[in-house]
């Protein structure tokens, strides 16, 4: 995983990405940020769009702000979340696209015909 011209990560650095990979293989926070890549939302507004539990939409947004993936904002009683760097967001579709070639090499094998 070179980056900077091919150095090499050292052991911290590859601990901070692998944290960060941790935190975004949940789909459940891979939900709340697609809700959130609309625009900024409360809790209330992200329970109703998601179905989710608000225990749990509270405590996925909760990591999401520990990794510097979401901002909050007070405003009175609620309290509104929005995305913090859009670079999630391409990370997501360079995992995209991996996962939609994976496929489209799974279905030539298996069913050639297609």
């Amino acid at each position: 995983m070179p980056n900077r011209k091919n150095k090499p990560l050292s052991a911290g650095q590859l601990d901070a990405v692998a944290r960060l990979f941790a935190v975004l293989s949940e789909s459940s926070r891979l939900a709340l940020l697609q809700l959130l890549h609309a625009g900024p939302q409360t809790v209330n507004q992200l329970v109703k769009a998601s179905g989710m539990k608000q225990a749990n939409v509270s405590k996925q947004l909760a990591i999401l702000h520990d990794h510097h993936l979401v901002k909050r904002e007070r405003e009175g009683t609620s309290i509104r979340y929005e995305i913090a760097d859009p670079m999630v967001f391409s990370l997501c579709n360079l995992v995209c696209g991996k996962v939609a070639k994976d496929a489209k090499c799974a279905v030539a094998v298996f069913h050639p015909e297609i």
